[in-house]
């Protein structure tokens, strides 16, 4: 179990269709590999946590800092408004951390006022629907594909693809 855990501790998006064929050949049911991702999310949120709250110690008295957290927050509060039009609430918080990442979706929960365990719970909950889009679209390509390896990389290019496919058709849309 450690292998698949440590794949999905890997901090790029490669570590899920890798850890869930990998846990898939082991013979690890479905929910033991989804709490091992679920592991996974409540490790990076301890360590990123502390870490958050430092530079937002430090944002209150190194300038640049100051100027980053002030730049950060309004990006923030931007990205959210993308997923919800009421601004970053929870449900546009678990968009943002299924479409970016949850560490992005707790920086911008905290930007909002949220504390840590709401903050974590909006970022870890669109994080796990994220690891299950991706994990059903794995084992079902390794599947058809008869081809582990083949799977990786398919899935690997359309995680890389898609989202910016999304905004170029959202920007005509738009306009």
């Amino acid at each position: 179990m450690l292998p698949v855990l440590t794949c999905f501790l890997l901090p790029f998006g490669g570590g899920i269709p890798a850890g869930v064929l990998l846990a898939h050949s082991r013979g690890l049911a479905w929910p033991v590999t989804a709490g091992l991702y679920l592991l996974s999310d409540i490790i990076l949120a301890l360590l990123f946590e502390p870490t958050l709250r430092l530079l937002v110690a430090l944002g209150r008295k190194v300038p640049f800092l100051v100027r980053f957290g002030t730049a950060l927050k309004a990006s923030s509060q931007q990205a959210a408004a993308r997923y919800n039009r009421a601004g970053a609430g929870p449900i546009s918080l678990i968009a943002l951390s299924f479409g970016v990442d949850p560490m992005t979706g707790r920086t911008a929960a905290l930007a909002a006022g949220f504390g840590p365990l709401a903050g974590w719970s909006f970022a870890i909950a669109g994080d796990l629907l994220y690891y299950a889009a991706i994990a059903f679209a794995t084992l079902r390509l390794s599947t058809c594909l008869k081809n582990p390896e083949a799977a990786v990389l398919a899935v690997l290019l359309a995680m890389a693809l898609i989202p910016s496919l999304v905004r170029r058709l959202r920007g005509r849309h738009e306009n």
